[in-house]
């Protein structure tokens, strides 16, 4: 742990989770995270509807040939039944955690009321917010004010556990800064505190402090373990309260969705009845000829909104979920051979 190598790893491999959002460009992220679905859902239906309709001026796509376009209409039909029965399936999940007993109603209830009375208890507050980023900021004060009492507890000790610990507490305040920062900006909303926790790398931290306590577990002072205990004990809450956002972003997300999707699903099917009808006539298709690719373009965007609707959504629901894939120290973004260390007997 001496080394400049081991203390340039200790420093930056945590930052380097913690910051997923700025290692690729900010459009990218702007599409998978940030930008209201809706939008995004309206994008998508521009880019298919321009890309159609260059694609008819190239010769590529024609709209002439009725057997073609009433075969494709069918199809639309019975996709867009099958997507909205998969969509309802999705809200009868979700339903269905919602559905409890009044045992297992009281037992949910009890269980936010004591973990926010554990937070409480923790950070010396007299009661926990109820806003979702009030509540996290609370927290990273804890977990930055119990850094700096760790790393006043070493003062006296020897200079590799002392710098060891500083390495790993400066780390520890940085971040906190920089989701403090975060914060600051963030409203009430669920979605932006889920946001901040997911910056937040807390599971590396976890990491690197047990194998800090287990490696100078006989040069640390007892004052010193105690403070170890208590960041550790801060940093897992602030995992359990971020897991619970986490937790209730995605049932309100996936509910939206399924909401906007039956709201879509109505004039999808629609109109993909009426492009079956608009070549119905055994004369050909009842407007002119000028006017029908613009019309059945249209009409195809229509129908294929709530595909839209699902590919926005599950951009942002996959993207959070797979950056937040972890249980405590375990950490999948990386492979074993990229940790600051190895933590076996006797390392």
């Amino acid at each position: 742990m001496g080394s400049s190598e081991s203390d340039e790893t200790l420093e930056t491999y945590g930052a380097e989770i913690g910051t997923r959002s700025r290692s690729g460009s900010r459009f990218r992220e702007w599409v998978l995270i940030e930008a209201d679905r809706v939008l995004i859902a309206a994008i998508i239906s521009v880019v298919v509807f321009f890309l159609l309709l260059v694609l008819h001026r190239l010769g590529i796509v024609s709209f002439v040939n009725p057997n073609s376009v009433t075969r494709v209409a069918s199809g639309m039909i019975a996709g867009t039944f099958s997507l909205v029965t998969l969509v309802v399936s999705i809200n009868q999940l979700i339903l269905s955690q919602e559905f409890a007993s009044a045992g297992k109603a009281q037992e949910r209830l009890d269980s936010v009321i004591d973990f926010r009375r554990t937070v409480a208890d923790e950070t010396g507050a007299t009661a926990s917010p109820v806003s979702p980023t009030k509540f996290l900021e609370l927290l990273i004060e804890s977990i930055a004010r119990d850094a700096e009492a760790l790393a006043a507890a070493v003062d006296d000790h020897d200079e590799a556990v002392r710098r060891a610990i500083v390495l790993y507490t400066n780390a520890v305040q940085a971040e906190c800064e920089r989701i403090d920062e975060t914060l600051e900006h963030t409203s009430f909303g669920t979605f932006r505190a889920v946001l901040a926790a997911t910056a937040y790398d807390e599971d590396w931290q976890l990491h690197v402090g047990a194998h800090l306590r287990n490696a100078y577990d006989d040069s640390l002072s007892p004052t010193a373990t105690e403070r170890l205990e208590e960041l550790h004990e801060s940093l897992k809450l602030f995992h359990v309260a971020g897991e619970q956002f986490k937790t209730t972003y995605l049932q309100r997300e996936l509910t939206r969705f399924s909401q906007l999707t039956v709201y879509a699903g109505v004039p999808s099917i629609l109109s993909a009845i009426f492009i079956g009808l608009l070549y119905a006539d055994v004369t050909g298709p009842s407007i002119s000829i000028a006017a029908l690719p613009y019309v059945t373009i249209g009409l195809i965007v229509v129908v294929l909104s709530p595909l839209a609707l699902l590919v926005s959504f599950i951009l942002r629901t996959t993207t959070i979920t797979r950056r937040t894939a972890s249980a405590g120290p375990m950490l999948p973004q990386k492979a074993p051979e990229e940790g600051p260390f190895d933590v076996i007997d006797g390392d």
